[in-house]
């Protein structure tokens, strides 16, 4: 399946468009990782207009300054922002030094240097939102937007009142507690059920957290929206770009 075309350019207002520190924009080009980006400027291998830049934070605007690395010139790379369905045994990470399949082996053909934003755990499967929009993700991510997170869960077991009451409860994580998960069942199969569980936050392992501590053993996860945002028939290991009415609904 062809993936669909780019939303689009980013508008003129966006906040990661306009005036930038130099590191970003290397690292959004493509050049380097940002820290690598920084070694280069230190080492007085960055220009800008024509003038070698060797401090760190200088603030540049990727649209109207010529900025060279070792003498060639480089172009930001436009925003970019994909849904991706991530497969179970798949790290959520661009590269693995255990050797494992990495989102970074799916979006090789995206056409820019795109992140996941935050992380779903080895053996969950579901919708990662991939993006080269820093201000994007930190907005996505952080607990106070309150973004809903919504999993299919299976275990093991049925699930009575007593156990969706516990699943429901908030538990200690890193030590701080969490918010109250909304529960409900959806089905059975025999001995097994399905639930439906959203989340206000996204906790390391949170939804595993809950059935561990509600008595009951995961036997599959999937997230099956995030932000709003569904799979809609995209297959495991598929992606696409986001429609300009999906950003919009971000308030991209």
């Amino acid at each position: 399946m062809t993936p669909p075309a780019p939303a689009g350019p980013p508008k003129r207002d966006d906040p990661e468009v306009g005036e930038q520190r130099l590191q970003k924009v290397l690292a959004r080009a493509g050049v380097a990782s940002r820290r690598h980006a920084e070694e280069l400027i230190v080492a007085g291998r960055v220009s800008v207009g024509g003038k070698v830049v060797r401090e760190l934070g200088v603030r540049v605007d990727p649209a109207r300054d010529s900025i060279e690395v070792d003498g060639r010139a480089i172009a930001a790379e436009p925003l970019t922002y994909v849904l991706f369905h991530k497969p179970r045994g798949v790290v959520s990470t661009m590269r693995d030094p255990a050797g494992r399949s990495a989102v970074a082996d799916y979006v090789r053909d995206v056409g820019a240097r795109v992140v996941p934003v935050g992380r779903l755990d080895y053996q969950t499967s579901g919708v990662l939102i991939l993006t080269n929009d820093g201000a994007l993700a930190r907005r996505l991510l952080h607990p106070s937007q309150g973004v809903l997170k919504e999993y299919l869960l299976k275990v093991h077991g049925l699930v009575d009142d007593t156990g969706l009451q516990r699943f429901s409860e908030s538990i200690d994580i890193d030590g701080r507690r969490t918010r109250p998960a909304t529960v409900e069942v959806t089905r059975t199969e025999g001995d097994k059920t399905w639930l439906k569980v959203v989340l206000h936050e996204g906790k390391n392992r949170q939804v595993r957290r809950l059935a561990e501590h509600a008595g009951y053993r995961v036997m599959r996860l999937s997230r099956s929206h995030f932000a709003g945002l569904g799979l809609d028939g995209l297959a495991p290991g598929a992606w696409r770009h986001l429609t300009r009415p999906e950003l919009a609904a971000l308030g991209v």
